[in-house]
């Protein structure tokens, strides 16, 4: 029987052999005769060195994060709240006394607080910020022209046919008025600077231009240097920023499962939770500045451009429901980024109180009580 098996395996090693030296033969006979197969090899060598290193940093940086605490807020405007048929009065109380919140995203638009020119109405960021103070809430504020939610940018009725020249100086007037009335306020944390400003696809914003963007950062670091600011890269691609302005952190934002136009399907990013590790750790090496989720997805995507309130419930769940939630705030923390602010509050209070399913409202309170 011993000597069957020595037998055997050497045949199976001799076999082995024939077909190694077959391998390598026909690998050097490619390389030698065809410019294409080297080129294809090289580019394949390149792309797997890419991926390994790209790996590696992401490893390092979530290494690097991993016995911070985790910070989980949520986004919140009123007017969303308000077009899904809500109270938004009562929506933030709901997410401050009954969820637990203490950290805010909150939004300064620009056509809501200057209704005419030089004339400001505060009243609707005060009673939010009233509310943040009483809860020792944490707010994070974003300010500048564009700004979360359709249509991105918010420009006044009134400046909406001017020339540059003449309404960015208005802006930055209202951007000083935003700022030094908030600014003493024990809730306010930080700026979000303008939201993913380069942007170009989505939405209706009048001007890009870089000058604009670096002028902003400037007076708002002037008006208030004792709080960071934050601004958001403008997409996911491959890449750090590199030029100015240079803010105090950079926010990212994650999009998993979309309604994608030109398939007319709903589309999952087949990005990991390390591709972001590394988008961060990148920058971190790059220039030591911290990175955070400014938008992870934790709301429905409805098809062809229709708003929730006229998509029906069955609809809603094929982009997101309880068990995509679960797994999005697990795909937050596996990034290595410590700070995310969830996307979507006032949507999983309109499915608790008008959809009477409090599913998505069920694990928010979870994952907040998990803090």
């Amino acid at each position: 029987m011993l000597t069957y098996f020595s037998h055997l395996l050497a045949k199976s090693t001799a076999f082995i052999g024939v077909r190694l030296k077959c391998t390598r033969d026909h690998f050097l006979h490619h390389w030698r005769t065809s410019v294409l197969y080297r080129i294809t090899i090289i580019m394949c060598g390149a792309l797997v060195l890419c991926v390994a290193g790209m790996y590696g940093v992401a490893r390092w940086y979530i290494a690097q994060n991993n016995d911070k605490p985790y910070v989980t807020g949520t986004s919140f405007i009123p007017a969303y709240a308000e077009s899904l048929g809500l109270d938004p009065k009562q929506t933030l109380d709901a997410l401050l006394n009954d969820l637990d919140v203490k950290h805010l995203r909150l939004v300064s638009y620009w056509d809501q607080l200057e209704p005419s020119p030089g004339t400001y109405d505060f009243s609707l960021l005060d009673w939010q910020f009233e509310k943040a103070e009483a809860a020792n809430a944490k707010v994070s504020l974003s300010i500048g022209l564009r700004q979360p939610r359709w249509p991105e940018c918010h420009v006044p009725a009134w400046a909406v046919n001017q020339p540059k020249e003449q309404w960015q100086p208005q802006l930055e007037k209202f951007m000083v008025a935003v700022m030094n009335r908030y600014k003493n306020s024990p809730s306010l944390e930080s700026y979000q600077l303008e939201n993913e400003y380069f942007l170009k696809a989505f939405g209706i914003c009048p001007d890009f231009s870089r000058d604009r963007l670096v002028s902003e950062y400037e007076l708002a670091k002037k008006t208030d240097p004792h709080h960071p600011i934050i601004i958001s890269r403008s997409n996911n691609a491959l890449g750090s920023p590199i030029n100015e302005p240079k803010p105090d952190t950079y926010g990212v934002s994650i999009y998993k499962r979309v309604w994608f136009v030109p398939l007319g399907r709903y589309l999952e990013y087949p990005f990991p939770a390390w591709y972001y590790g590394f988008l961060a750790g990148a920058q971190k090496i790059i220039d030591g500045r911290d990175t955070i989720i400014h938008e992870l997805q934790a709301e429905a995507w409805p098809p062809n451009g229709q708003s929730i309130t006229q998509t029906s419930l069955d609809e809603q769940n094929k982009s997101f429901n309880a068990e995509r939630f679960v797994d999005r705030l697990e795909y937050g923390k596996a990034t290595g980024m410590r700070e995310s602010y969830l996307w979507g509050s006032e949507y999983w209070y309109y499915r608790k109180v008008i959809m009477h399913d409090p599913s998505l409202w069920n694990v928010a309170k979870d994952a907040f009580d998990a803090r």
